[in-house]
């Protein structure tokens, strides 16, 4: 099969991945919260939350998502090129590079919090309600961009 078989289609495999992205995003929320809840509860309200290995979890999922939204940046301006000949620099390209890098300056701050750096974790905290905030931006705009490409075909 040549790549024209795959060329109308090959765009739509970046919008997939960033939804499946987004949506383990709001989980890995989620689990840390529920590490930050196991992390200052009360010894009794602990021994129940750390069943749950929600700090395991999170940090395993944080590095899936590190991974996956770089694979996933790089594959999507990859298409991108593939298709057009081209990348179309504006809003969507500059906010999903700004977003590579927020996940991976957040991911690098995990050995300072090991060490109970507060300051790193507030850090990290705020890098992620920024890239989850940003990934809803990216959503929008990247439906706009989808329903361009389906006009196409």
């Amino acid at each position: 099969m040549s790549l024209d078989f795959f060329q109308p289609w090959i765009n739509f495999i970046h919008p997939v991945v960033m939804w499946l992205l987004f949506a383990t995003s709001l989980y890995a929320l989620y689990l840390g919260l529920q590490a930050r809840k196991t992390r200052t509860a009360d010894a009794e309200t602990r021994k129940a939350l750390v069943k749950g290995k929600f700090a395991l979890r999170h940090h395993q999922i944080g590095s899936v998502l590190l991974a996956v939204m770089v694979l996933g940046t790089v594959g999507g301006m990859g298409a991108t090129y593939l298709t057009n000949g081209k990348l179309f620099f504006g809003p969507h390209l500059l906010v999903g590079l700004a977003m590579t890098a927020v996940v991976a300056s957040s991911v690098a701050l995990v050995p300072f919090m090991q060490r109970g750096n507060a300051t790193a974790r507030f850090t990290h905290i705020s890098l992620n309600l920024l890239l989850v905030g940003l990934f809803g931006w990216q959503a929008v705009t990247g439906m706009q961009i989808v329903q361009r490409l389906l006009a196409k075909l």
